[in-house]
């Protein structure tokens, strides 16, 4: 159970704003702020980076606060209900980056464009979800319930499983057309 005072904390930073006015436009200002510096697009003149940055994160809460975005598709609450299982997302692939780093640097690092695609696919999937762009396949199929989905999970699991301790090395198409596979999307993630 949390502490009454940090659930008045978090009242009160609701009831004032901060989770809808300030934390928004101090992330959209960062954000364009360190791209136009960075960038350089207008120069080394960081006074108009700082307007700039300021006009489009003010641009950014305002209409969220009078109320004149589209139901729907309102960008705050879009970014307040998909940050946090976006952050969920990254803090599982640095774990999972961890634990492989205890096999060897060589295996981690091969494994990181694979991470990185199935990263990139749940930000996809978290944002539509979010804007109602697609449903699940619980909508779609009647049949298919998460009891379905975890059977699924575990069949797909425990046949990579058996696959990777019954493989004969260097035998097969099947190994060697995955090896191309694996190399191809390695090469999009190269520097």
């Amino acid at each position: 159970m949390a502490n009454p005072s940090f659930n008045n904390l978090a009242i009160y930073f609701q009831t004032y704003g901060v989770m809808d006015f300030l934390l928004p436009f101090i992330l959209v200002f960062t954000i364009v702020f360190a791209v136009m510096q960075k960038t350089k697009i207008l120069g080394d003149k960081k006074n108009f980076n700082v307007v700039i940055a300021l006009v489009l994160a003010l641009l950014f809460v305002v209409p969220h606060i009078i109320g004149s975005y589209p139901l729907g598709y309102d960008p705050v609450q879009v970014m307040n209900e998909t940050l946090p299982s976006i952050s969920l997302v990254a803090v599982a692939a640095i774990m999972l980056l961890i634990l492989m780093g205890i096999f060897g640097t060589k295996f981690s690092t091969s494994a990181v464009p694979i991470i990185a695609l199935v990263a990139i696919g749940f930000v996809i999937y978290i944002f539509g979800a979010s804007l109602n762009l697609w449903t699940g396949p619980y909508d779609i199929f009647y049949w298919w319930t998460p009891d379905v989905t975890e059977l699924m999970i575990v069949i797909v699991v425990f046949g990579l499983i058996v696959w990777f301790i019954t493989k004969e090395p260097n035998q097969g198409s099947g190994t060697e057309t995955l090896k191309k596979v694996w190399g191809g999307i390695s090469k999009l993630f190269e520097r």
